[in-house]
């Protein structure tokens, strides 16, 4: 179990590809270059490539010069004013455009957030409402500050910067506060005045007693394993240069975007001599976690951890034996802090082979001859830590063409202090004092695909029983029925387990071997509820993505985010609903499918102190692309027995 890292590139920009990574450097210089475009007082809240033109990108030649630029939001505090500026890193780097983007709030920084949450601990009125409950050590205090979200109150229609935070007690060493929640304490604070706008104090709940310990030092004894080595003697059996991966038959971009975390780009199988083009860039284009419960802490809780947040601002250093197993090889990220210093993320992707049991076999019991084929895939991970929860965002590359994405959640959940034995409304009990409101975990994949070239198409498949009758005269003939999705509107799709639903992207102009359309099929790979609030709930409106399963569009270069790109306090409507709204034609042309996924959470006592770990996610499967079985000129599979040699029967 060996580990190396692949840290960023300080090439020429006339060397590098248009789309590999920003350096420490050329972020650091768009960033000190933006700040000096905004006013004073402003500060910087993230950089990130501006990805060149599409067409500029699928036509570039190995050490074609192409320009590279950032682009920067920025914050400028004293006119409450958000700035998207864009930078050129040419010689000498030189900001090309700086645009005020009125009346939006731009996402909250992990900086802002600590800031925050000790200035509210230091307010009067606050600490006097702790002191009604007898609590008057402010060291023992944590804070959560909260996107404010937007419910079309008065104070939402004020235009202020706001967070919502609230209280926990901590205790003893190691604490954890979501152990010893603070209810019926809520406070409405601004961000740029730094003041107490107002402080929701209702009935004092007694302090639960468990300290929820989950440190090492507070669990033990521990149980242990026998240890469990993975070992690839020659080294990981791909590649990786600036960015772009090779494994097998795969090629492919990998980068973390502050905003959207891991981002793919050029997901390329390799064929022969055949390059074969499957997605020009698959992201998470946003994610919300919507709360269920009505009590005073929890109504108003559904932060857009992408958009509010940043899932890669918020992305962590991954250790080896911890967060990765094997033989890794790890990419940096790049972070820039509010005065536009820039500094490597190190370890921020994680790259690894995984066996993933028997690919294919069959024994030939007449013959008594085996053939088995091992299964292996290529992982692509990043983790990011957003306030409680963690998100595994993984990808998986496989032998036979699939391509899997799945998050996986984990942390501490939400909770709610109650009086020993209460049962409360919308939330269900974790420990005799605790409970965990319900709520749900709502993502939204974008696929920009580009299946054999850019002229695709989606058909909705769904498995139909035909009626006993002369086409079906035993009663058990059933029939796939597609059907062509030829508009935004007609492609806004529901999951249907019990019909077996999925939906396959096809390309019209490149046919297979029986002269079918060359296509992959999308298949939600865990059935997920769509947004369970009221359709006239404000959180409905500033998540319309998420009432949806499927939705599809023809490419937009800046239709990135399925909310909009600033939900920071948005009324909403932003995003899918309004670019769909056109109902533009979405047949044999560049589209873009955007596939919602989700965990509906009914807390358990399992999931306290931490919770183990949920699973949500879809799969791309090969539907006619290849025209036999790609893992078939696999290697045999060597035999571990004492015999050796190949497996056999």
């Amino acid at each position: 179990m060996t580990v190396s890292t692949v840290r960023s590139q300080e090439k020429t920009a006339s060397a590098r590809h248009p789309l590999a990574p920003l350096s420490t450097a050329e972020a650091g210089a768009a960033a000190r270059l933006a700040l000096g475009a905004s006013g004073p007082e402003s500060r910087l809240v993230y950089c990130a490539l501006a990805e060149p033109a599409k067409a500029a990108v699928r036509g570039w030649d190995d050490g074609q010069p192409v320009p590279r630029e950032v682009l920067c939001v920025v914050y400028e505090r004293p006119r409450a004013v958000t700035w998207m500026v864009t930078v050129a890193l040419d010689e000498p780097a030189r900001v090309t455009s700086a645009v005020p983007v009125p009346g939006v709030q731009p996402l909250i920084t992990g900086d802002q957030f600590v800031a925050d949450s000790e200035a509210i601990k230091q307010a009067p009125a606050f600490q006097a409402a702790l002191a009604r409950r007898g609590l008057t050590d402010m060291s023992a205090i944590a804070i959560d500050a909260w996107p404010a979200a937007n419910f079309g109150l008065d104070i939402d229609k004020t235009g202020r910067p706001l967070t919502r935070a609230v209280a926990y007690a901590l205790d003893g060493p190691h604490p954890n506060p979501y152990a010893r929640p603070i209810e019926n304490l809520v406070v409405i604070w601004d961000r740029d005045a730094r003041e107490i706008v107002e402080l929701q104090d209702g009935d004092a709940v007694p302090l639960p007693t468990d300290p929820g310990r989950y440190d090492a030092a507070g669990t033990a004894p521990h149980r242990e394993l026998a240890e469990l080595r993975i070992l690839q003697p020659n080294g990981p059996g791909f590649t990786v240069d600036d960015g772009q991966l090779r494994w097998g038959p795969w090629q492919l971009r990998v980068s973390l975007h502050p905003v959207e975390g891991l981002v793919l780009h050029e997901v390329t199988y390799i064929e022969g001599e055949r390059a074969r083009p499957i997605l020009f860039r698959a992201s998470m284009s946003e994610m919300v976690v919507p709360y269920g419960s009505t009590a005073m802490n929890h109504w108003w809780k559904n932060a857009f951890d992408a958009g509010e947040c940043g899932l890669g601002l918020c992305a962590s250093s991954l250790e080896l034996g911890c967060d990765c197993l094997g033989e890794i090889v790890y990419l940096d990220g790049v972070q820039v802090d509010p005065e536009g210093a820039a500094t490597p993320l190190r370890n921020a992707i994680c790259l690894h082979e995984e066996d993933y049991g028997i690919g294919w076999k069959h024994v030939d019991a007449r013959n008594r001859v085996s053939e088995t084929r091992r299964s292996r895939r290529m992982v692509v991970s990043s983790i990011a830590t957003v306030g409680n929860y963690e998100y595994g965002f993984f990808w998986y590359f496989y032998l036979d063409g699939t391509i899997q994405a799945e998050v996986k959640l984990t942390g501490i959940i939400q909770t709610q202090a109650v009086r020993a034995g209460e049962r409360v409304p919308y939330a269900n009990p974790v420990t005799p004092e605790l409970a965990g409101p319900h709520h749900q975990h709502v993502f939204s994949y974008r696929l920009d695909f580009t299946l054999d070239g850019a002229a695709n198409a989606v058909y909705e498949v769904d498995a139909v029983p035909v009626p006993t009758g002369p086409d079906n005269p035993y009663g058990n003939a059933f029939t796939a029925q597609a059907t062509l999705l030829e508009t935004e509107l007609q492609a806004q799709r529901m999951a249907a387990a019990e019909k077996s639903r999925y939906w396959k992207i096809v390309n019209h102009d490149v046919t297979n071997a029986v002269g079918e359309p060359v296509a992959y099929k999308l298949v939600p790979a865990h059935a997920s509820a769509p947004l369970l609030a009221q359709p006239d709930a404000a959180i409905t409106a500033r998540a319309a993505f998420g009432t949806k399963h499927l939705w599809v569009t023809p490419f937009a270069a800046d239709e990135l985010r399925a909310a909009g790109d600033f939900p920071n306090q948005h009324p909403g409507g932003d995003g899918l609903p309004r670019w769909t709204a056109a109902d533009r034609p979405v047949v044999d042309t560049d589209i873009v499918v955007w596939h919602t996924v989700g965990v509906t959470h009914f807390c358990r006592p399992e999931d306290f102190p931490v919770m183990p770990v949920e699973y949500t996610g879809f799969t791309l499967k090969p539907f006619g692309f290849f025209d036999r079985n790609p893992a078939i000129d696999l290697a045999p599979s060597a035999s571990a027995s004492a015999e050796g040699g190949h497996c056999h029967p």
